[in-house]
């Protein structure tokens, strides 16, 4: 990409959010647009995939903090008339007004000499240095985003399950070489670099893509069908992932070295994977501990007695209830719960509800009006009155 195209695009645009975002809504829009413009959901679709590679940079900038900032300050230093073209150049040819620029700096800019280059300016920006730089050099692979869905009790024990992927990787057809002979020639016009220098006025350059290479530093006598010469196409592969245990609905987990391959022997990007997880029809989560919902009797509740409660996974554990339980208590089985991070595990929860009856025998109903005529004297609620009236 050219010192032209990276300014003049608008990242923020092809998004389609604010350029104050935070890092979380761009992270949101980013993620929409790549799951309606990847390349599995639109088989066949170039435009979609010309797409998905152009929110792919836009993440890849903006995404990142520091390459965010400078962009910014590019964009902000650049964006407004202080690029143009000069005078009887070529359509990518710009000249720059250095007193307008740095006249602050030297006091007007009449004598002073300015001391770095505009690599020293764009260098961590485009990443490359000056005229001497080359792009030929190992480079990393993409980071990659996926999804799964795991059921509840995968989350909480671990699971291992298939990923499959798409991304940039190394022609196969080719070997990666882009030549249908695996014979790629040095580029004469760039002499290998993959960068070509132009001037732009006043003895500065900027330096571009090599256009007969495509900034490669290589050029296939005979292109490859597939890849065309590039040496990398589309890719898809199924990757057997582990996911620890433990894991909450919408973690997002870094694996390190299993994204993209990287070029020229570079290393691979990381893998970050969006975990999503499936209700349980028993069980809850409250951070590292399990919840669960046990009914008992009336008479369980107040006479007190011994509870059976149901883990995931493993044994019933069984709860002491203490005599006049209320309707809602929570008791704690310690070590039921879901892994921690340090291989302990928390507690379950086991909040009590009072068990209802909708039909009684007869026997039931009569112990119940035996009660009734003996508590005929208590009001339970008589302090709630008592305390309405003192509000």
């Amino acid at each position: 990409m050219s010192t032209k195209d990276f300014i003049e695009k608008d990242y923020y645009k092809v998004l389609g959010v604010p350029k104050d975002a935070t890092e979380a809504e761009i992270k949101k829009a980013y993620r929409k647009l790549a799951r309606e413009f990847h390349p599995d959901a639109n088989k066949g679709n170039a435009k979609a995939e010309e797409r998905f590679k152009e929110i792919s940079e836009a993440n890849d900038v903006l995404g990142d903090p520091k390459k965010r900032k400078e962009y910014d300050e590019a964009r902000a230093l650049f964006g407004n008339g202080g690029f143009r073209p000069g005078p009887g150049a070529g359509g990518g040819s710009f000249n720059f007004d250095l007193g307008d620029l740095f006249g602050g700096a030297q006091g007007g800019g009449g004598g002073g000499g300015f001391g770095g280059g505009l690599g020293d300016v764009f260098g961590g920006l485009f990443n490359r240095g000056g005229p001497g730089t080359t792009r030929t050099q190992p480079r990393r692979g993409q980071d990659i985003e996926s999804e799964v869905t795991l059921s509840f009790i995968e989350a909480i024990e671990g699971a291992t399950v298939p990923l499959r992927m798409s991304s940039q990787a190394p022609c196969k057809a080719c070997s990666g070489t882009g030549d249908t002979n695996g014979t790629p020639r040095v580029c004469p016009t760039c002499v290998g670099t993959g960068q070509v220098a132009r001037g732009s006025g006043g003895g500065f350059s900027l330096t571009d893509p090599c256009p007969d290479c495509k900034g490669r530093g290589l050029i296939a006598e005979h292109p490859c069908e597939v890849c065309k010469g590039s040496g990398r196409a589309q890719s898809s592969r199924t990757m057997q992932v582990r996911i620890p245990a433990g894991v909450s609905d919408g973690q997002r987990i870094r694996l390190r070295g299993k994204g993209a391959p990287g070029e020229r022997g570079g290393p691979a990007g990381d893998l970050y994977v969006v975990v999503h997880v499936k209700d349980h029809p028993v069980f809850g989560r409250k951070g590292d501990n399990l919840t669960v919902t046990v009914p008992v009797t009336f008479a369980e509740a107040a006479l007190g007695g011994e509870v059976r409660v149901p883990t995931l996974g493993g044994p019933a554990v069984t709860l002491k209830l203490p005599p006049g339980t209320p309707n809602g208590r929570t008791m704690r089985a310690r070590g039921k719960g879901a892994v921690r991070k340090d291989g302990t595990h928390g507690d379950l929860l086991v909040t009590v509800e009072v068990s209802v009856p909708t039909e009684l025998s007869g026997k039931a109903r009569d112990a119940l009006e035996a009660y009734r005529e003996a508590t005929a004297g208590e009001d339970p609620r008589a302090e709630l009155f008592q305390a309405a009236k003192g509000a």
